[in-house]
């Protein structure tokens, strides 16, 4: 058996949870409307974090409060890494540059920020949400804790790495070659989802680990692959290495998520809720489908 990374002296700290949504610029307004609805309907986070690029501090600024801290990314990332905007896309757009890595985009660094946070914060349970999320239903962030362990979402051979749409099967060998574990886990396990939690200090020993096996930055390791997905990463880190200590899995999704498809209008708002399970809280749809927001703004109410 491995040994455990996780320090016993504080594998079992106090239960306090905080929220994270990594955003930018275009999804502005639905982080607006994603906070309205976490001040109404979310119990029990000691804070949420929103993590933003430094050309996007200023403008995320206005959706602070007492317990909503705006962070920017230079201060989570690597000072290697730069943002800059990107020629190709006529200015309108940034790519991130190093000598270290070929260029990220905004998808790639938003996953890293999700990361990097674990270092900076001291709640001990991160609850990751994206920012065009919005609530319906009272969640309280306890729901993420049993007995010192964290909930860890997967759902058992759920991975569709055969399907149409996706990267599911690359993510799984790029993980896996980030953690030097197999390319292939012995089960197909499902990872994604927004609403999900992290311990904290399990995400620190991920990064730990990385770099221990590839003698470099874990940012430079992750990024150096192109095509990955957080969740699928920390998920195998917590089965495959450390054997699931400190985490409990848990099929429910407490988010009803459009992940793909054409926009919807208010019917098709209005059915996504009333397809919502029992145990789900909120909905999310994907902004660059194009879902007019003002829609969902009214569906919420």
């Amino acid at each position: 058996m491995a040994p455990d990374p996780i320090p016993q002296q504080t594998r079992y700290q106090t239960e306090t949870a905080a929220l994270v949504t990594p955003s930018y610029a275009g999804d502005f307004e639905r982080c607006r409307l994603l906070c309205e609805t976490v001040d109404r309907f979310v119990t029990g986070a000691t804070k949420h974090y929103l993590l933003v690029a430094g050309h996007d501090v200023a403008r995320f600024r206005a959706l602070e409060s007492a317990n909503r801290i705006v962070i920017d990314e230079r201060d989570l990332l690597p000072p290697w890494l730069h943002g800059v905007r990107d020629p190709l896309s006529l200015f309108r757009r940034h790519v991130w540059l190093s000598t270290r890595t070929a260029p990220l985009r905004g998808w790639h660094v938003q996953q890293l920020r999700r990361i990097a946070i674990a270092e900076k914060v001291p709640e001990a349970a991160l609850v990751y949400c994206d920012s065009d999320v919005a609530f319906l239903k009272p969640l309280d962030v306890s729901v993420f804790w049993r007995n010192g362990a964290v909930r860890l979402y997967r759902r058992d051979g759920a991975l569709p790495v055969g399907g149409p749409v996706g990267n599911h099967a690359e993510w799984l060998v790029n993980a896996g070659h980030v953690l030097s574990l197999p390319p292939q886990p012995a089960h197909l396990h499902d990872y994604i989802s927004t609403v999900i939690a992290w311990r904290r200090e399990t995400v620190i020993s991920m990064m730990r680990h990385i770099e221990e096996h590839h003698h470099r930055h874990w940012v430079e390791v992750i990024a150096s692959r192109r095509r990955f997905s957080e969740c699928i990463l920390y998920g195998r880190y917590v089965d495959e290495v450390l054997e699931g200590r400190g985490h409990f899995h848990d099929a429910t999704q407490f988010c009803r998520v459009y992940w793909f498809g054409p926009p919807l209008d208010a019917d098709g708002l209005r059915r996504l809720v009333e397809e919502m399970e029992p145990a789900q809280v909120a909905i999310g749809v994907q902004s660059f489908m194009g879902t007019d927001l003002d829609a969902v703004r009214r569906l919420v109410g």
